[in-house]
């Protein structure tokens, strides 16, 4: 029995040192590297040709954009996008889609659509932290939509931007303008907490200051407000902070302390027609104590 399966192992060994010496194999086993290279060059030249079809494609869309054809523009932006999706300008046309939606057409549902599509399905792509940008822009500043603003800023902030601390006081300032102080308070005293180097701490510390004189803190209001003023003198907030101070004052009936941080204001304060009528209303009111009294 042994024998017989060495028997049938070695004729199968004869078998295949005779098909290895034979002219077809040693004409295949040399004609396989060549086949290959023949099919990567194949598969690279189909690759080659697809780029530069989708680069011409590209190129006459941006034409008709140049030209302020932009109906057919967009059209050409949203076939090459939706022909070729795998094409490496399909993330560019779908942002180029959403520019024109956006500032020609003034279409801000449709400019967001792309905007969304284009984070969602080219995540990785540079472009697409700068589309969500947009996209919680147009839905605080065009639509007036502060929740789903504060929603799409905050995923701005959870994929990571360079902007983070700008990022953070949009979300701030969407609180305040839906009249939640409380959570706008948060949102402001998180960025200085967060991001003490910001360039925006003079604004910030000063709308932090308003929000808590809305809340009835007056006395750290003033504090902060001072603070500003301090801190940073050159900055216009430094005048707005003053004008503050001078607001929760007259609150607090402090109506001589109040008179004087105006008068010290004329020929500062950028609105003089306003500053004129507050020293007015303030002076009217300090006549009427008086004679009250």
């Amino acid at each position: 029995m042994e024998i017989r399966k060495l028997k049938k192992k070695l004729l199968k060994e004869e078998q295949r040192h005779r098909r290895r010496k034979s002219k077809a194999y040693r004409l295949l086993r040399r004609a396989i590297p060549a086949l290959l290279i023949l099919l990567l060059a194949g598969g690279a030249w189909e690759l080659y040709r697809r780029e530069g079809r989708d680069l011409k494609y590209y190129a006459r869309a941006e034409e008709q954009q140049l030209a302020g054809r932009y109906q057919e523009a967009a059209r050409l932006y949203k076939k090459l996008q939706r022909r070729h999706p795998a094409s490496p300008k399909a993330d560019e046309a779908l942002y180029r889609l959403g520019q024109i939606r956006q500032l020609q057409f003034k279409s801000y549902p449709e400019a967001i659509l792309a905007y969304l599509s284009l984070e969602k399905d080219y995540p990785h792509s540079p472009l697409a932290g700068e589309a969500l940008r947009q996209v919680a822009d147009l839905y605080k500043n065009q639509l007036l939509d502060y929740p789903r603003a504060i929603v799409i800023y905050q995923k701005l902030l959870d994929r990571g931007t360079t902007e983070a601390d700008a990022v953070q006081y949009q979300i701030a300032d969407c609180y305040f303008r839906l009249n939640n102080f409380e959570q706008a308070r948060i949102e402001f005293e998180n960025l200085l907490k967060n991001y003490p180097e910001t360039s925006l701490g003079a604004e910030v510390s000063y709308r932090l200051a308003v929000n808590l004189a809305l809340q009835g803190e007056g006395k750290k209001a003033i504090e902060l407000f001072t603070q500003v003023e301090e801190r940073w003198p050159e900055s216009p907030y430094a005048v707005e902070a003053r004008f503050g101070r001078a607001g929760v004052l007259e609150d607090r009936d402090d109506l001589g302390g109040a008179l004087r941080l105006l008068e010290g204001l004329r020929g500062s304060y950028p609105n003089g027609e306003i500053l004129k009528q507050r020293i007015s209303q303030v002076k009217t009111r300090i006549k009427k104590k008086t004679q009250g009294l």
